[in-house]
């Protein structure tokens, strides 16, 4: 069966973008391919930082001829209707539509059959309009064309079983040629292999691709790289430091991957190693080694984009010169931001804006200060006093040099500066600790000072921003407030803090200079359910179990709830649980349907007095039973007792459902039973709101 091979060379496309474009490429030739009608067994892209490629396999020759059909007017109907049915159709005549009975009566019916066109023919149009719709981030535009791209074009090929499509991508002005005309051949590497080649295939394409010094497969860059980086470091009795992130980016950035290891001058070894690594990987893309001991040594390794004469040698001397001359930069920055405290640099702050709704830095840290001293009385080993030096000079190292020249460093920057001036390793450790947790691969804080700050400044950040209504929208976070959120989710539940987050979303709100009029934690803890609930998905904790407590009201200490949850999943996992939400639901529906029909609520008071069956009379006595004992377990957090006491309800459950009829005859009694089957649900929603819960 038919292969297509795509590929559109162009000028460096961004590391950033090109396993997103590779994807987004694949799913628009799918989509038109399925709306085309055109099957394929299977479709694989691919992306080097000069080309997007596509192969698909399996294609038919052609389009399956179609029938197309038009319901028109019914037999009868005023002729103008007639006649304009037969026009829009393209119908000489009544004689030429098809007549079919309904069950509404005989109608008219224009049926026009459509045959497939080639597989060749339909597909320069599909690939021109995928590679019009494509999403980049950014991208650009040329006179020769209205074609966008994230870089300039060079080719396009574009084969069908071995012969190139007729066409090309987005036209100039109308009626003119192609800009980017589909051919058969393409280019190799831009200096080791410059020369054009035809292909006929996408096997024939990425073995002359591979002869040209291109690998074509990401995946196959990255183990290229790392089995040669860590060739070269074994062989120097070193390992290279695992950063997936950089090697990612360094796999984005090369063709023919040819990793080469350099040296860092010995006079650059004393600085922090966090200066060494940033400095190499930010800005050199190098990857870091380590010693025996784990010790940062004192080589780097280099991924060339190119094979030389002399086997690298001029190529390392480059980056070791360029390396050299930024080390001496940071070398500078340490030497003078020793010279002043960290201390001194924190009015240095007040001329740094925040947010402008929500002040300079400065005053943040006042806010922060604030917060961290509230939240350290609550958590066991917070020296306060700790707390509030940490909290003032957290953010001081924005002021320094360092931090200026290397951004990912700040924080860092700060501890080894506060150890120089004599503050206590826990405040060192705070100031460095307080950005974290980033994200769910940075190691979260544990100790009381660092978590303390760590939650004051997110904490500061979500309620501010909620007051100044500067919220996430569906697609748009641009203060990553969704990570601040997640940071104080982990926070919390990993270190296991009894900490209500209510009162302090309304101490960080009286703590704003314009305070909002109306609270914003009702809104900030529905935020938070949500985010609990991406937090907890990966540990395969239930989001309907999170809704279902949440859903209560009132609940905002995070360990409790948890432990809540963890309680009404074992429940549920039970026979006796799975059967009470079954039952649960039976009972909901009954009541629903009936307050529907009847336009009441049946949410009174149950009158013993009507029980005209001893099932009705057991379950009101479980139900009484039950609640009686749930009450005083949930008040002590025993939620495994507050369970088991809901789970004595199955049997008089079933019985009642076995035995009675709701809807009696008789008004009054039907009355009393629908008020105790919503008893039911007022019950458990003690526990949680059972109606929340999924299948």
């Amino acid at each position: 069966m038919p292969e297509l091979l795509l590929e559109i060379l162009s000028e460096e496309i961004p590391a950033r973008m090109q396993a997103r474009a590779a994807e987004d490429l694949r799913r628009l030739v799918c989509e038109g391919l399925d709306k085309a009608g055109l099957g394929y067994e299977d479709a694989e892209a691919y992306v080097t930082p000069r080309r997007l490629a596509l192969a698909v396999r399996g294609l038919p020759e052609r389009q399956p001829d179609v029938e197309e059909e038009k319901k028109g007017p019914k037999v009868g109907a005023p002729e103008q209707a007639v006649q304009g049915f037969l026009k829009a159709n393209g119908l000489a005549s009544v004689e030429q539509a098809e007549l079919r009975e309904t069950p509404k009566g005989q109608f008219y019916f224009a049926v026009r059959r459509i045959e497939g066109r080639a597989t060749a023919e339909v597909l320069p149009e599909l690939l021109d309009q995928a590679a019009e719709r494509l999403p980049w981030p950014k991208s650009m535009r040329w006179p020769a064309s209205r074609q966008r791209w994230v870089r300039p074009i060079h080719a396009v090929l574009a084969v069908l079983d071995g012969r190139p499509l007729e066409g090309g991508l987005t036209a100039a002005p109308e009626g003119e040629a192609r800009a980017f005309a589909f051919g058969a051949e393409t280019r190799g590497h831009r200096f080791l292999a410059p020369e054009p080649f035809a292909v006929a295939g996408f096997e024939d394409y990425r073995a002359k691709l591979l002869a040209a010094k291109v690998v074509l497969d990401r995946e196959e860059r990255k183990r290229l790289i790392e089995a040669g980086a860590a060739r070269l470091a074994e062989a120097e009795g070193l390992s290279v430091q695992p950063d997936p992130g950089l090697l990612e980016e360094v796999a984005g950035l090369v063709e023919w991957p040819v990793p080469l290891i350099g040296r860092i001058d010995e006079a650059f070894m004393d600085l922090p190693s966090e200066v060494l690594t940033t400095a190499m990987r930010s800005h050199q893309k190098y990857f870091s080694t380590r010693d025996a001991e784990g010790r940062l040594a004192d080589r780097f390794v280099v991924v060339a984009n190119m094979e030389t004469a002399d086997g690298g040698a001029a190529v390392v001397a480059g980056n070791e010169r360029v390396l050299r001359a930024r080390l001496a930069d940071a070398r500078f920055f340490w030497d003078q931001d020793r010279k002043r405290s960290l201390a001194s640099r924190a009015p240095a702050l007040s001329d740094m804006v925040f947010h402008a709704k929500l002040g300079t830095l400065d005053q943040k840290v006042d806010r922060v200060q604030a917060l961290a001293v509230d939240i350290a009385r609550r958590i066991a080993g917070a020296d306060a006093d700790r707390v509030r030096s940490a909290a003032r000079l957290a953010k001081a190292d924005l002021t320094s040099g360092m931090v200026g020249e290397f951004p990912e460093l700040q924080g860092i920057m700060g501890r080894y500066y506060a150890l120089a001036d004599g503050e206590h390793p826990e405040v060192a450790d705070a100031i460095a600790e307080h950005y974290s947790p980033l994200g769910p691969g940075d190691a979260c804080p544990s100790a009381p000072v660092s978590v303390a700050v760590a939650l004051a400044d997110k904490i500061d950040t979500l309620v501010g921003f909620w007051a100044i209504g500067e919220t996430p929208t569906g697609s748009r976070d641009p203060f990553a407030l969704r990570r601040a959120a997640l940071g104080v989710i982990r926070l919390i539940v990993e270190n296991g803090l009894r900490l209500p987050l209510t009162p302090l979303f309304e101490a960080a709100q009286a703590g704003l200079r314009e305070a909002a009029a109306e609270p914003v934690a009702p809104a900030l803890l529905g935020f938070f359910a949500d985010r609990l609930q991406v937090a907890l998905r990966d540990r395969g904790v239930r989001h309907d179990l999170i809704a279902a407590v949440f859903a209560l009201g009132g609940e905002d200490d995070l360990v409790r709830l948890l432990d809540r949850v963890a309680a009404l999943e074992s429940f549920l996992g039970s026979d006796d649980g799975a059967n009470l939400l079954i039952a649960f639901r039976r009972a909901a529906n009954i009541v629903r349907i009936e307050e529907k029909k009847d336009g009441t609520r049946y949410a009174d008071g149950v009158d013993q007095g009507r029980f005209a069956q001893d099932e009705e009379r057991a379950l009101f006595a479980a139900l009484e039973a039950a609640g009686a004992a749930a009450g005083p377990a949930l008040g002590e957090e025993d939620f495994t007792a507050a369970m088991a006491a809901l789970a004595r309800l199955r049997q008089p459950l079933d019985s009642f459902f076995d035995a009675v009829t709701v809807n009696s005859e008789d008004p009054e009694l039907r009355a009393n039973r629908l008020r105790l089957l919503s008893r039911i649900g007022a019950t458990l929603g003690e526990v949680a709101d059972f109606s929340r819960i999924e299948g």
